[in-house]
């Protein structure tokens, strides 16, 4: 969900907290949208607009990325990219990245 209230403490919890009903077309063994990289219940760090602005583009570029690594390794390997997991290949990401060797900027 996203609000224009930067602060979590602030709003109407009631209102904010309810379950939005499911997008049409979504798949149902796993959501795309759900599962960006940053974890559930978790609230943006940013504390700006500008900073909120930037966090979700960041965010959304992410799951670019990730979705275009799955499309080009899924089609190496001659699998249909739908058979490949998005939560599995980001498990596989982090790890990679938490490994300083594995990983140069």
């Amino acid at each position: 969900m996203i609000t224009t209230i930067l602060d979590p403490s602030g709003g109407p919890r009631g209102r904010a907290g309810r379950r939005l009903p499911p997008a049409v077309g979504t798949r149902d063994r796993e959501p795309a949208g759900q599962d960006l990289p940053a974890r559930p219940g978790k609230v943006l760090r940013s504390q700006s607009p500008e900073g909120v602005y930037q966090e979700i583009w960041g965010y959304l570029l992410t799951h670019h990325a990730i979705a275009a690594l799955i499309c080009a390794a899924a089609t190496a390997a001659g699998i249909d990219p739908d058979r490949v997991r998005f939560t599995r290949t980001v498990r596989v990401l982090r790890r990679q990245v938490a490994d300083p060797p594995a990983f140069s900027p």
